[in-house]
């Protein structure tokens, strides 16, 4: 049987990483077809896993019992996609420029479509902390085209936001961003990585991982960078039991420690977006590769969440 440090399959650059990987366990194709694969979520109570096959407006829902079928269709160009303290879904529209939640009956609830009075330009991705706020990055990318939601006019800079499920209060916890977009916490909450993919109408755009550290009253301060994804950029991510960070790349996925260096590589044939980690014991890392649903059974554990 061949090691995990054998397998063409992955890139092994510190140690660690070996005892991440099973031996017997290889990249998996799960479905094929889609247009471009975003937002997977991982509903254990249901044994399935929700993503986005975003230019077709759709959102799929994939079981190992069941198969692969529509869940909801249009989906609104839905992107980013969690789960809240409750279990209920939580989904970022580019199309409706807002945050939607499904309600145990089927029934989809807005929850913010405007900060300060002006539209919010198209939420992108969306984690829930364990006090029930919701973070949310709002990039231009959802209605800078007619493929992923539609060409309308931003009416603010993007921001990175926390929406009080109390209030409702919205509020812009960090500004100095180009183009905010995956976004993830540690495991303890103290730590908050948000990616930034930069200005893509520009030349040479800002792309790597920030850092916050997380305050009292959910003040952020920090913000330096944490790591640059080579090749490619950081899209999406998630974090792992021990808080290392798990990022999509130009080549696949990448793990990096909590000191924001690259441990290894997991080889996908298309560019990763997002990803997710699921399965009954939350150690598959479920991958979207372009137009392609992939899968990896790993030795680690994804932090815990609803």
């Amino acid at each position: 049987m061949a090691s995990a440090r054998e397998n063409p399959g992955f890139e092994i650059v510190d140690p660690r990483f070996a005892g991440y990987l099973l031996g017997n366990a290889e990249l998996e194709e799960i479905a094929t077809g889609f247009r471009w694969i975003e937002g997977p979520v991982w509903f254990g109570d249901a044994d399935c896993l929700l993503f986005q096959d975003l230019p077709r407006d759709r959102t799929m829902r994939w079981s190992e019992a069941e198969g692969l079928s529509v869940y909801r269709a249009p989906s609104h160009f839905a992107n980013g996609q969690t789960r809240d303290r409750q279990g209920r879904l939580i989904a970022c529209s580019h199309r409706n420029r807002c945050l939607t939640r499904t309600e145990y009956d089927g029934a989809v609830t807005t929850l913010v479509t405007h900060h300060a009075g002006r539209r919010l330009n198209a939420p992108n991705d969306v984690v829930v902390a364990s006090d029930g706020g919701i973070w949310f990055t709002d990039p231009v990318y959802g209605i800078a085209n007619d493929y992923e939601g539609g060409r309308q006019t931003s009416e603010q800079p993007p921001a990175l936001y926390r929406l009080d499920p109390d209030s409702g209060e919205v509020r812009p916890m960090a500004t100095d961003f180009d183009g905010p977009n995956g976004l993830a916490f540690s495991p303890d909450e103290r730590r908050l990585y948000v990616s930034e993919t930069g200005d893509q109408s520009r030349p040479n755009p800002r792309q790597f991982i920030r850092v916050f550290d997380v305050g009292p009253d959910f003040a952020l301060s920090g913000g330096g960078i944490f790591h640059t994804v080579e090749p490619g950029y950081c899209d999406g991510m998630r974090v792992d039991e021990d808080g290392n960070v798990w990022s999509s790349a130009a080549d696949g996925v990448h793990c990096i420690d909590p000191a924001g260096n690259l441990m290894g590589k997991i080889f996908v044939p298309h560019r990763v977006s997002n990803l997710a980690f699921g399965g009954r014991m939350k150690n598959r890392l479920f991958i979207g590769g372009s137009h392609t649903l992939y899968a990896v059974f790993l030795n680690r554990r994804g932090a815990q969440s609803p």
